[in-house]
């Protein structure tokens, strides 16, 4: 139990404090807004780096699709043993020829344009990767704005009861009151310094763990920001348009595979040419000649419907996350503004009814009219509403930031790569 003159003791202990917290905060001159956190995120991104290394493998790849096939210089030697007229080594003949197979079906532009898929993908992988980044530290920063909002709503509710604690001490030293009145109210002061203390750490953490994301520091947040109810009343932006093409160019690279396998049903034809040393009469002939596979068997039919299948899966796949978007969309949506009603009807009809409320209850009090458990339960109303108003404000925070991500609402923010595109 704490008596009153220990509520007084105690007042410049929370005064040294709340001053300690201002300091820590204000590290920043201005509080730190969403775009800047999530800039900050992005440039400190370790994943990102990566990137570079990716691209660069890609490019190779895509260089060495275009390689045509190297060409072959032989050599044969012909009889040069056997029986007969064919036992002396000056019958053999030698031949020298230069051979290149040539390919035929728009082989080599398939490769390439498949190898230049995987670039696209690979830019497109990682720009979906930032996004997803991107929704990890809003929600973080929502975290940390939300736990702001909740160590003010603590220092208010300690105001109050200090204030109760100061009505009930003068009634108590009155006699109009018995003393456990004023030990309760000096418990609810012990109580609601608790919930401040328990709230100003946490409110500290979350920032921390939001500034963990670019290297730590100090950062300053304004809750005010979780007031912002206008997204309930904008018409959504569609499906995040880097996401469907990343799918996009899933459905590009099939449809390239498509076009490899089926280069491949055709035959390529090798060429030969070169030089052919007669030794028993010291004369040179040319040669020329080629050779094709006979496509009987292997056609490369197998390859080319597994490919066309995964084309149509393809396909399919984009359809369908158009639908999901969309559904998902219209859904956040529908939750936005419902949530956005509830905050507004307990910000205007519940809180300034029990507002009122505890301003008649106290009046009432001083006059002898009511208990201090009225008093309690006034107070207690009109926080339990505040705490609501904060729960349902931070839920349609954190369903605007899936609609930002089903939308893709923060892909300028995505840094460019460094090659070029």
């Amino acid at each position: 139990m704490f008596a009153p003159h220990q509520g007084r003791a105690l007042r410049p202990w929370l005064l040294a404090t709340a001053l300690a917290l201002a300091t820590t905060v204000s590290a920043h001159a201005e509080p730190l807004t969403l775009p800047e956190a999530l800039s900050l995120a992005a440039k400190a991104d370790p994943a990102r780096p990566a990137l570079a290394a990716r691209l660069s493998a890609a490019e190779a790849g895509a260089r060495q699709a275009a390689v045509r096939p190297n060409p072959v210089i032989g050599l044969e030697v012909e009889d040069v043993a056997g029986s007969g007229s064919y036992s002396l080594v000056d019958r053999a003949q030698a031949t020298i020829y230069y051979q290149q197979s040539q390919e035929r079906g728009g082989k080599r532009a398939a490769r390439t344009a498949l190898a230049r898929s995987d670039i696209a993908l690979a830019r497109l992988r990682d720009d979906v990767r930032v996004l997803d980044l991107f929704h990890e530290v809003e929600l973080i920063w929502i975290d940390a704005v939300a736990a702001e909002a909740e160590a003010r709503l603590a220092a208010d509710r300690l105001a109050i009861a200090e204030r109760a604690q100061a009505e009930v001490g003068r009634r108590v030293r009155a006699a109009r009151d018995p003393l456990f009145a004023g030990a309760r109210a000096d418990a609810q002061v012990a109580e609601a310094r608790i919930t401040l203390a328990q709230a100003t750490t946490k409110a500290a953490n979350a920032r921390h763990a939001l500034s963990a994301f670019w290297g730590g520091g100090e950062i300053e947040i304004d809750p005010a920001v979780l007031e912002n109810l206008t997204a309930a009343d904008q018409v959504a932006a569609p499906a995040s348009p880097t996401d469907l093409a990343l799918l996009d160019a899933q459905r590009d690279l099939a449809r390239a595979k498509v076009r490899v396998e089926e280069s491949k049903a055709v035959q390529d034809p090798t060429w030969r040419a070169g030089l052919r040393y007669l030794n028993d009469g010291g004369d040179v002939a040319a040669i020329v000649g080629g050779s094709i596979p006979f496509g009987r068997y292997d056609t490369n039919r197998g390859a080319i419907d597994q490919a066309r299948a995964a084309q149509t899966a393809a396909d399919l796949d984009l359809i369908g996350a158009k639908m999901v978007f969309e559904r998902k969309i219209a859904a956040v949506q529908a939750s936005l503004a419902q949530k956005a009603v509830e905050a507004r009807r307990i910000d205007t009809e519940i809180i300034p009814a029990n507002a009122r409320t505890v301003d008649l209850v106290r009046e009432g009090f001083n006059r002898g009219g009511f208990s201090y458990l009225d008093v309690l339960e006034a107070q207690k109303a009109l926080i339990d509403a505040r705490s609501r108003r904060l729960t349902v404000l931070k839920s349609f925070q954190i369903d605007r930031a899936q609609l930002n991500r089903l939308t893709g609402a923060f892909a300028s923010l995505v840094p460019a790569s460094e090659t070029a595109r």
